[in-house]
């Protein structure tokens, strides 16, 4: 009986070259995209907690702010310890975020008369920021000084604004501030920072 041998054919070097090229491919395709992905996914963490930590950004509601700041803005605060007069803060009160304008810091005495002209330490305020004043929801009375430690905000639309005025809002404290409103992101045509 004659076995019939069976013959094993051995590849070409050009073909063993391939098959290591494309092995070599392969092996650095799955390193690259483990990398980019490993990248992407701490890019993403660090930009969210330095979003949540030190530059939260907001998206404006409603008309308190308005010219300044109106309906769907979208903005960048900064997290900051001192505030003075003029300074746009975004703050928790109800578990909402307000935006208001400091109007009087710790120590000194708010009044305001009837057609809605605002006094600190008894000089008129001077206010461009306003286009109609109002004396608007107030249940407080006049002349206010402002509690240890607490910043008087106002809106810039003074007839709709619920602010320091109202005793349901009040003064606000250093803790329930999330920070200085600084640039406006959104929209496009109006990037830029905010004064």
């Amino acid at each position: 009986m004659s076995k019939k041998k069976k013959e094993l054919k051995m590849p070409a070097v050009e073909e063993l070259e391939k098959e290591l090229h494309r092995e070599k491919y392969r092996k650095n395709f799955g390193r690259t995209l483990r990398s980019t992905i490993y990248t992407l996914i701490t890019v993403a963490a660090v930009s969210i907690l330095v979003a949540t930590l030190f530059l939260p950004v907001l998206q404006i509601y409603g008309s308190s702010m308005t010219p300044t700041l109106t309906d769907g803005n979208i903005v960048v605060s900064l997290k900051a310890s001192e505030f003075e007069q003029g300074d746009i803060i975004a703050f928790y009160y109800n578990n909402k975020i307000l935006v208001k304008r400091v109007i009087a810091t710790e120590g000194e005495w708010v009044s305001m008369d009837e057609k809605g002209y605002v006094y600190v330490d008894g000089k008129l305020l001077d206010e461009p920021y306003v286009s109609e004043y109002a004396f608007g929801e107030c249940d407080i009375e006049f002349p206010y000084q402002v509690p240890e430690g607490k910043l008087f905000v106002m809106g810039d639309h003074r007839s709709v604004s619920v602010d320091s005025r109202s005793s349901a809002v009040g003064c606000v404290s250093s803790e329930q501030i999330v920070g200085k409103l600084a640039f406006r992101i959104w929209p496009i045509s109006e990037i830029g920072k905010i004064e």
